[in-house]
């Protein structure tokens, strides 16, 4: 068995503290509560600009669609956030609200979905016409152990209390209880998005790496994959993750901080503008759609980004050719045929077919003479498809995966026992440990 620490560190990551997690000091510690930087924000960051989700405003806002943010409560006085959140609930102290934020990582997240646009501030959020429900499952880092049952309470609560996406900036172990409430949240059409963790390794984090939930890892302001950010074929998609800007949860001011944490509110705030604008859609859909029209990688999906950086302009602009979703014909008969009594001369007719014919004969050997030779000298090369979301439930994710079954069970280590063996000297008598079969 490992030290308590250990097991903390193991339930949740809230990734954008870059910070080393400290030991417990007891489940009555208070948490150093985060009051941020001053009030006016004079510039825009780097992480609103790439995202660009004003592009999507005059399409959708986000009005009528709830996201509930499980983390360590929101801000509801911050004046970017204000009117936008609900009272939720804590489920750290079994009672109460989670509208205030002493650590601030709450804040911040609710800020990326929701944040409204204001004057004297360069940061706006992605939906800025939803609702958040903040659910409270942890204090801070250091006090929050054995996390999975109670996200998978908070996963019911939202469910139960009309939110219709999920953001979870938080990992911790697979089990039962949170399976079965990750389960529960798809039955009922709730689009799940959570961080895929700052370890810097490939292992497969939880609730990202379950099939149904839309798992999202980092880039930097340089457009590159966050390094510390997890990799693995089970990625969906990506958002900047590193100096990245938002509310404070104390006071109006801002916090600025790092981590996958930061990347899945961009994910579910584009998912709450989808839903505003195209309630039918399903969560699959949605998670289709979203992963279609990201700006993808060169060859389509890879480990580090998944099909790339969400584009909200695109998910809600961009036509997929959904079922019932193509453009039907408008109302009325085809034209009628022309008349023929005015039908032009057959051989002008022959002579103008000739004319284009010889026309296009024209181009094809321009582009073959000039434009092909130029394109070469240039370095252009042929481009080649990218591999594109295919049905999600054909989606390759960790062979582990299944919603009914107990999570594994880690071996234990080999018993020792302690055997004494003497040398020729006496004092030369040491120690050492034996596996026992």
């Amino acid at each position: 068995m490992g030290v308590p620490w250990r097991l903390a560190v193991a339930a949740l990551t809230m990734a954008a503290l870059g910070a080393p997690v400290a030991a417990p000091t007891g489940a009555d510690a208070a948490p150093q509560c985060s009051h941020g930087d001053s009030d006016n924000l004079d510039y825009q960051p780097w992480a609103v600009k790439r995202i660009a989700a004003d592009r999507a405003w005059p399409i959708s806002q986000g009005s009528g669609v709830t996201v509930a943010v499980l983390d360590s409560g929101v801000n509801a006085q911050h004046r970017q956030l204000a009117g936008r959140v609900e009272a939720g609930t804590d489920l750290v102290r079994g009672k109460g609200t989670a509208d205030t934020d002493c650590a601030g990582h709450g804040s911040m997240v609710a800020g990326i979905i929701a944040g409204k646009r204001v004057d004297g501030s360069g940061f706006y959020g992605v939906a800025p016409e939803a609702t958040i429900l903040p659910i409270r499952i942890a204090e801070d880092l250091g006090t929050f152990e054995h996390g999975s049952p109670r996200i998978a309470a908070a996963i019911r609560y939202a469910v139960d209390h009309d939110a219709t996406v999920i953001n979870m900036s938080l990992t911790t172990e697979d089990s039962p209880q949170l399976r079965s409430a990750v389960g529960y949240a798809h039955e009922h059409g709730v689009v799940m998005v959570a961080a895929t963790g700052n370890q810097a390794d490939d292992k497969p984090r939880y609730p990202a790496a379950y099939p149904d939930v839309i798992a999202v890892g980092g880039i930097d302001s340089s457009g590159g994959h966050d390094s510390e950010s997890v990799t693995g074929d089970w990625v969906d998609l990506a958002a900047p993750s590193t100096g990245i800007v938002a509310p404070a949860g104390i006071g109006s001011g801002y916090l600025s901080e790092k981590g996958t944490s930061f990347a899945a509110p961009v994910v579910a705030g584009t998912a709450a503008l989808i839903r505003a604008y195209r309630p039918e859609l399903t969560p699959d859909q949605v998670a289709t759609r979203l992963e279609a029209t990201a700006d993808h990688p060169v060859d389509g999906h890879n480990d580090e980004v998944g099909y790339g950086v969400v584009n909200p302009y695109r998910a809600l602009t961009e036509v997929l050719g959904e079922p019932n979703g193509a453009a039907t014909a408008a109302g009325g008969a085809l034209p009628a045929a022309a008349s023929r009594t005015g039908a032009a001369d057959p051989v002008r007719t022959a002579a103008l077919w000739a004319a284009v014919g010889l026309l296009a004969v024209v181009i094809a050997l321009l582009l073959l003479a000039v434009v092909v030779p130029a394109g070469r000298r240039r370095g252009w090369r042929p481009g080649l498809r990218g591999r594109l979301p295919g049905p999600r439930s054909t989606r390759r994710r960790p062979p582990d995966y299944d919603p009914t079954a107990p999570p594994p069970i880690e071996p234990e280590p080999p018993a020792t026992t302690a055997v004494r063996l003497p040398g020729s000297d006496s004092s030369a008598t040491f120690t050492v440990d034996v596996h026992l079969n």
